[in-house]
């Protein structure tokens, strides 16, 4: 009789395929439930869901917002160039607009347009960000979605107090707080500027299908924060990408002006069909047309397209496309 040795096992060896392929068998299933875990996380809640109108004289506004600068003023954590700015006429005006920095910038990202505006006989009001502009650089790694919808709604009811036409213009992360206060207050929003929103990663920077898991593992705090080369913090990006899965984009606004959306062709940050699909949803919700205008990649202008340090001398030339866009007077 021939023993064929390839098809036979010893009892022991047997165990142990036995110990390994069950070993394998229960690691495949922590993956999978893990993964189903993280998939099915809610990122909604109520608190990222509810805004707080409050109606504000112009006295009061404009005297919350000269307090908050003088609170800045005298805090030697807060850099003097990224203190909150306020530009007022010295009564409530016919139009007044809000505007909000991105991500670990400041106000001072918006010199030039904040201008523009107020020449344009419009009281301003350039709020600086929880966590922001300060001499702790990583301060802004410790922000949480319900500190920034806070701030966005407490910004548009000054701003609300300082005239009678109200609007918002939002860059990057500011973007992504424009869109919120665009379905949450539409009490007060009727104009919606919107230039390089970060609704969503560009997909070079992470696919779509890791996004959901980042935004649960470091925003919800399972992880320890990590921060890349740039100085981004993961843990405060995902408040900003939790928030925008906190929108109301089907709301109707009949008092709603204008839409519009800026973005840079040679922007590597952001997904750019988000960064168009969602104001389009606004628009159409409230019967209005979107206005899209993507800067060519000739300029060599990359995501922030509104700091007067990155645009140089297009500074007004691209400030005044910006302002056109906000009052709907340029479709393009």
């Amino acid at each position: 009789m021939t023993l064929d040795i390839a098809q036979q096992k010893s009892p022991a060896r047997r165990t142990v395929l036995g110990r390994v392929g069950g070993t394998l068998g229960a690691l495949l299933a922590l993956v999978v439930l893990a993964a189903v875990v993280l998939y099915a996380w809610p990122l909604g809640g109520s608190d990222l869901q509810h805004a707080d109108p409050k109606a504000l004289t112009f006295d009061v506004a404009l005297g919350q917002a000269e307090q908050a600068v003088a609170a800045e003023t005298a805090d030697p954590d807060v850099r003097p160039e990224c203190r909150s700015v306020v530009m007022s006429h010295g009564a409530r005006t016919a139009k007044a607009v809000l505007l909000l920095h991105g991500y670990t910038d400041c106000p001072k990202q918006y010199a030039g347009l904040a201008k523009r505006y107020f020449d344009e006989g419009y009281n301003v009001w350039v709020p600086r960000a929880p966590r922001h502009g300060v001499t702790d650089e990583l301060a802004h790694a410790k922000l949480e979605a319900t500190e920034l919808v806070t701030y966005a709604n407490d910004a548009m009811n000054l701003v609300a107090g300082l005239g009678d036409e109200v609007g918002v213009v939002g860059i990057s992360g500011g973007g992504v707080l424009a869109t919120w206060l665009a379905g949450r207050r539409p009490d007060a929003v009727r104009h919606l500027l919107l230039l390089s929103p970060f609704y969503q990663p560009n997909s070079a920077q992470a696919p779509g299908f890791v996004v959901k898991p980042t935004i649960v593992l470091f925003g919800f705090h399972l992880l320890p924060d990590k921060i890349n080369s740039a100085g981004f913090s993961y843990a405060a990006l995902s408040q900003y990408l939790r928030i925008a899965r906190n929108f109301d984009l089907d709301r109707r606004n009949p008092q709603l002006l204008s839409v519009a959306v800026v973005t840079s062709a040679n922007d590597d940050l952001i997904d750019h069909q988000e960064a168009v699909d969602v104001p389009r949803r606004i628009a159409a919700a409230s019967d209005r047309p979107l206005a899209v205008h993507e800067l060519p990649a000739e300029l060599g202008i990359g995501h922030d397209i509104v700091d007067p340090d990155t645009l140089g001398d297009r500074t007004d030339e691209l400030d005044k496309l910006y302002f056109d866009l906000y009052e709907g007077t340029r479709k393009d």
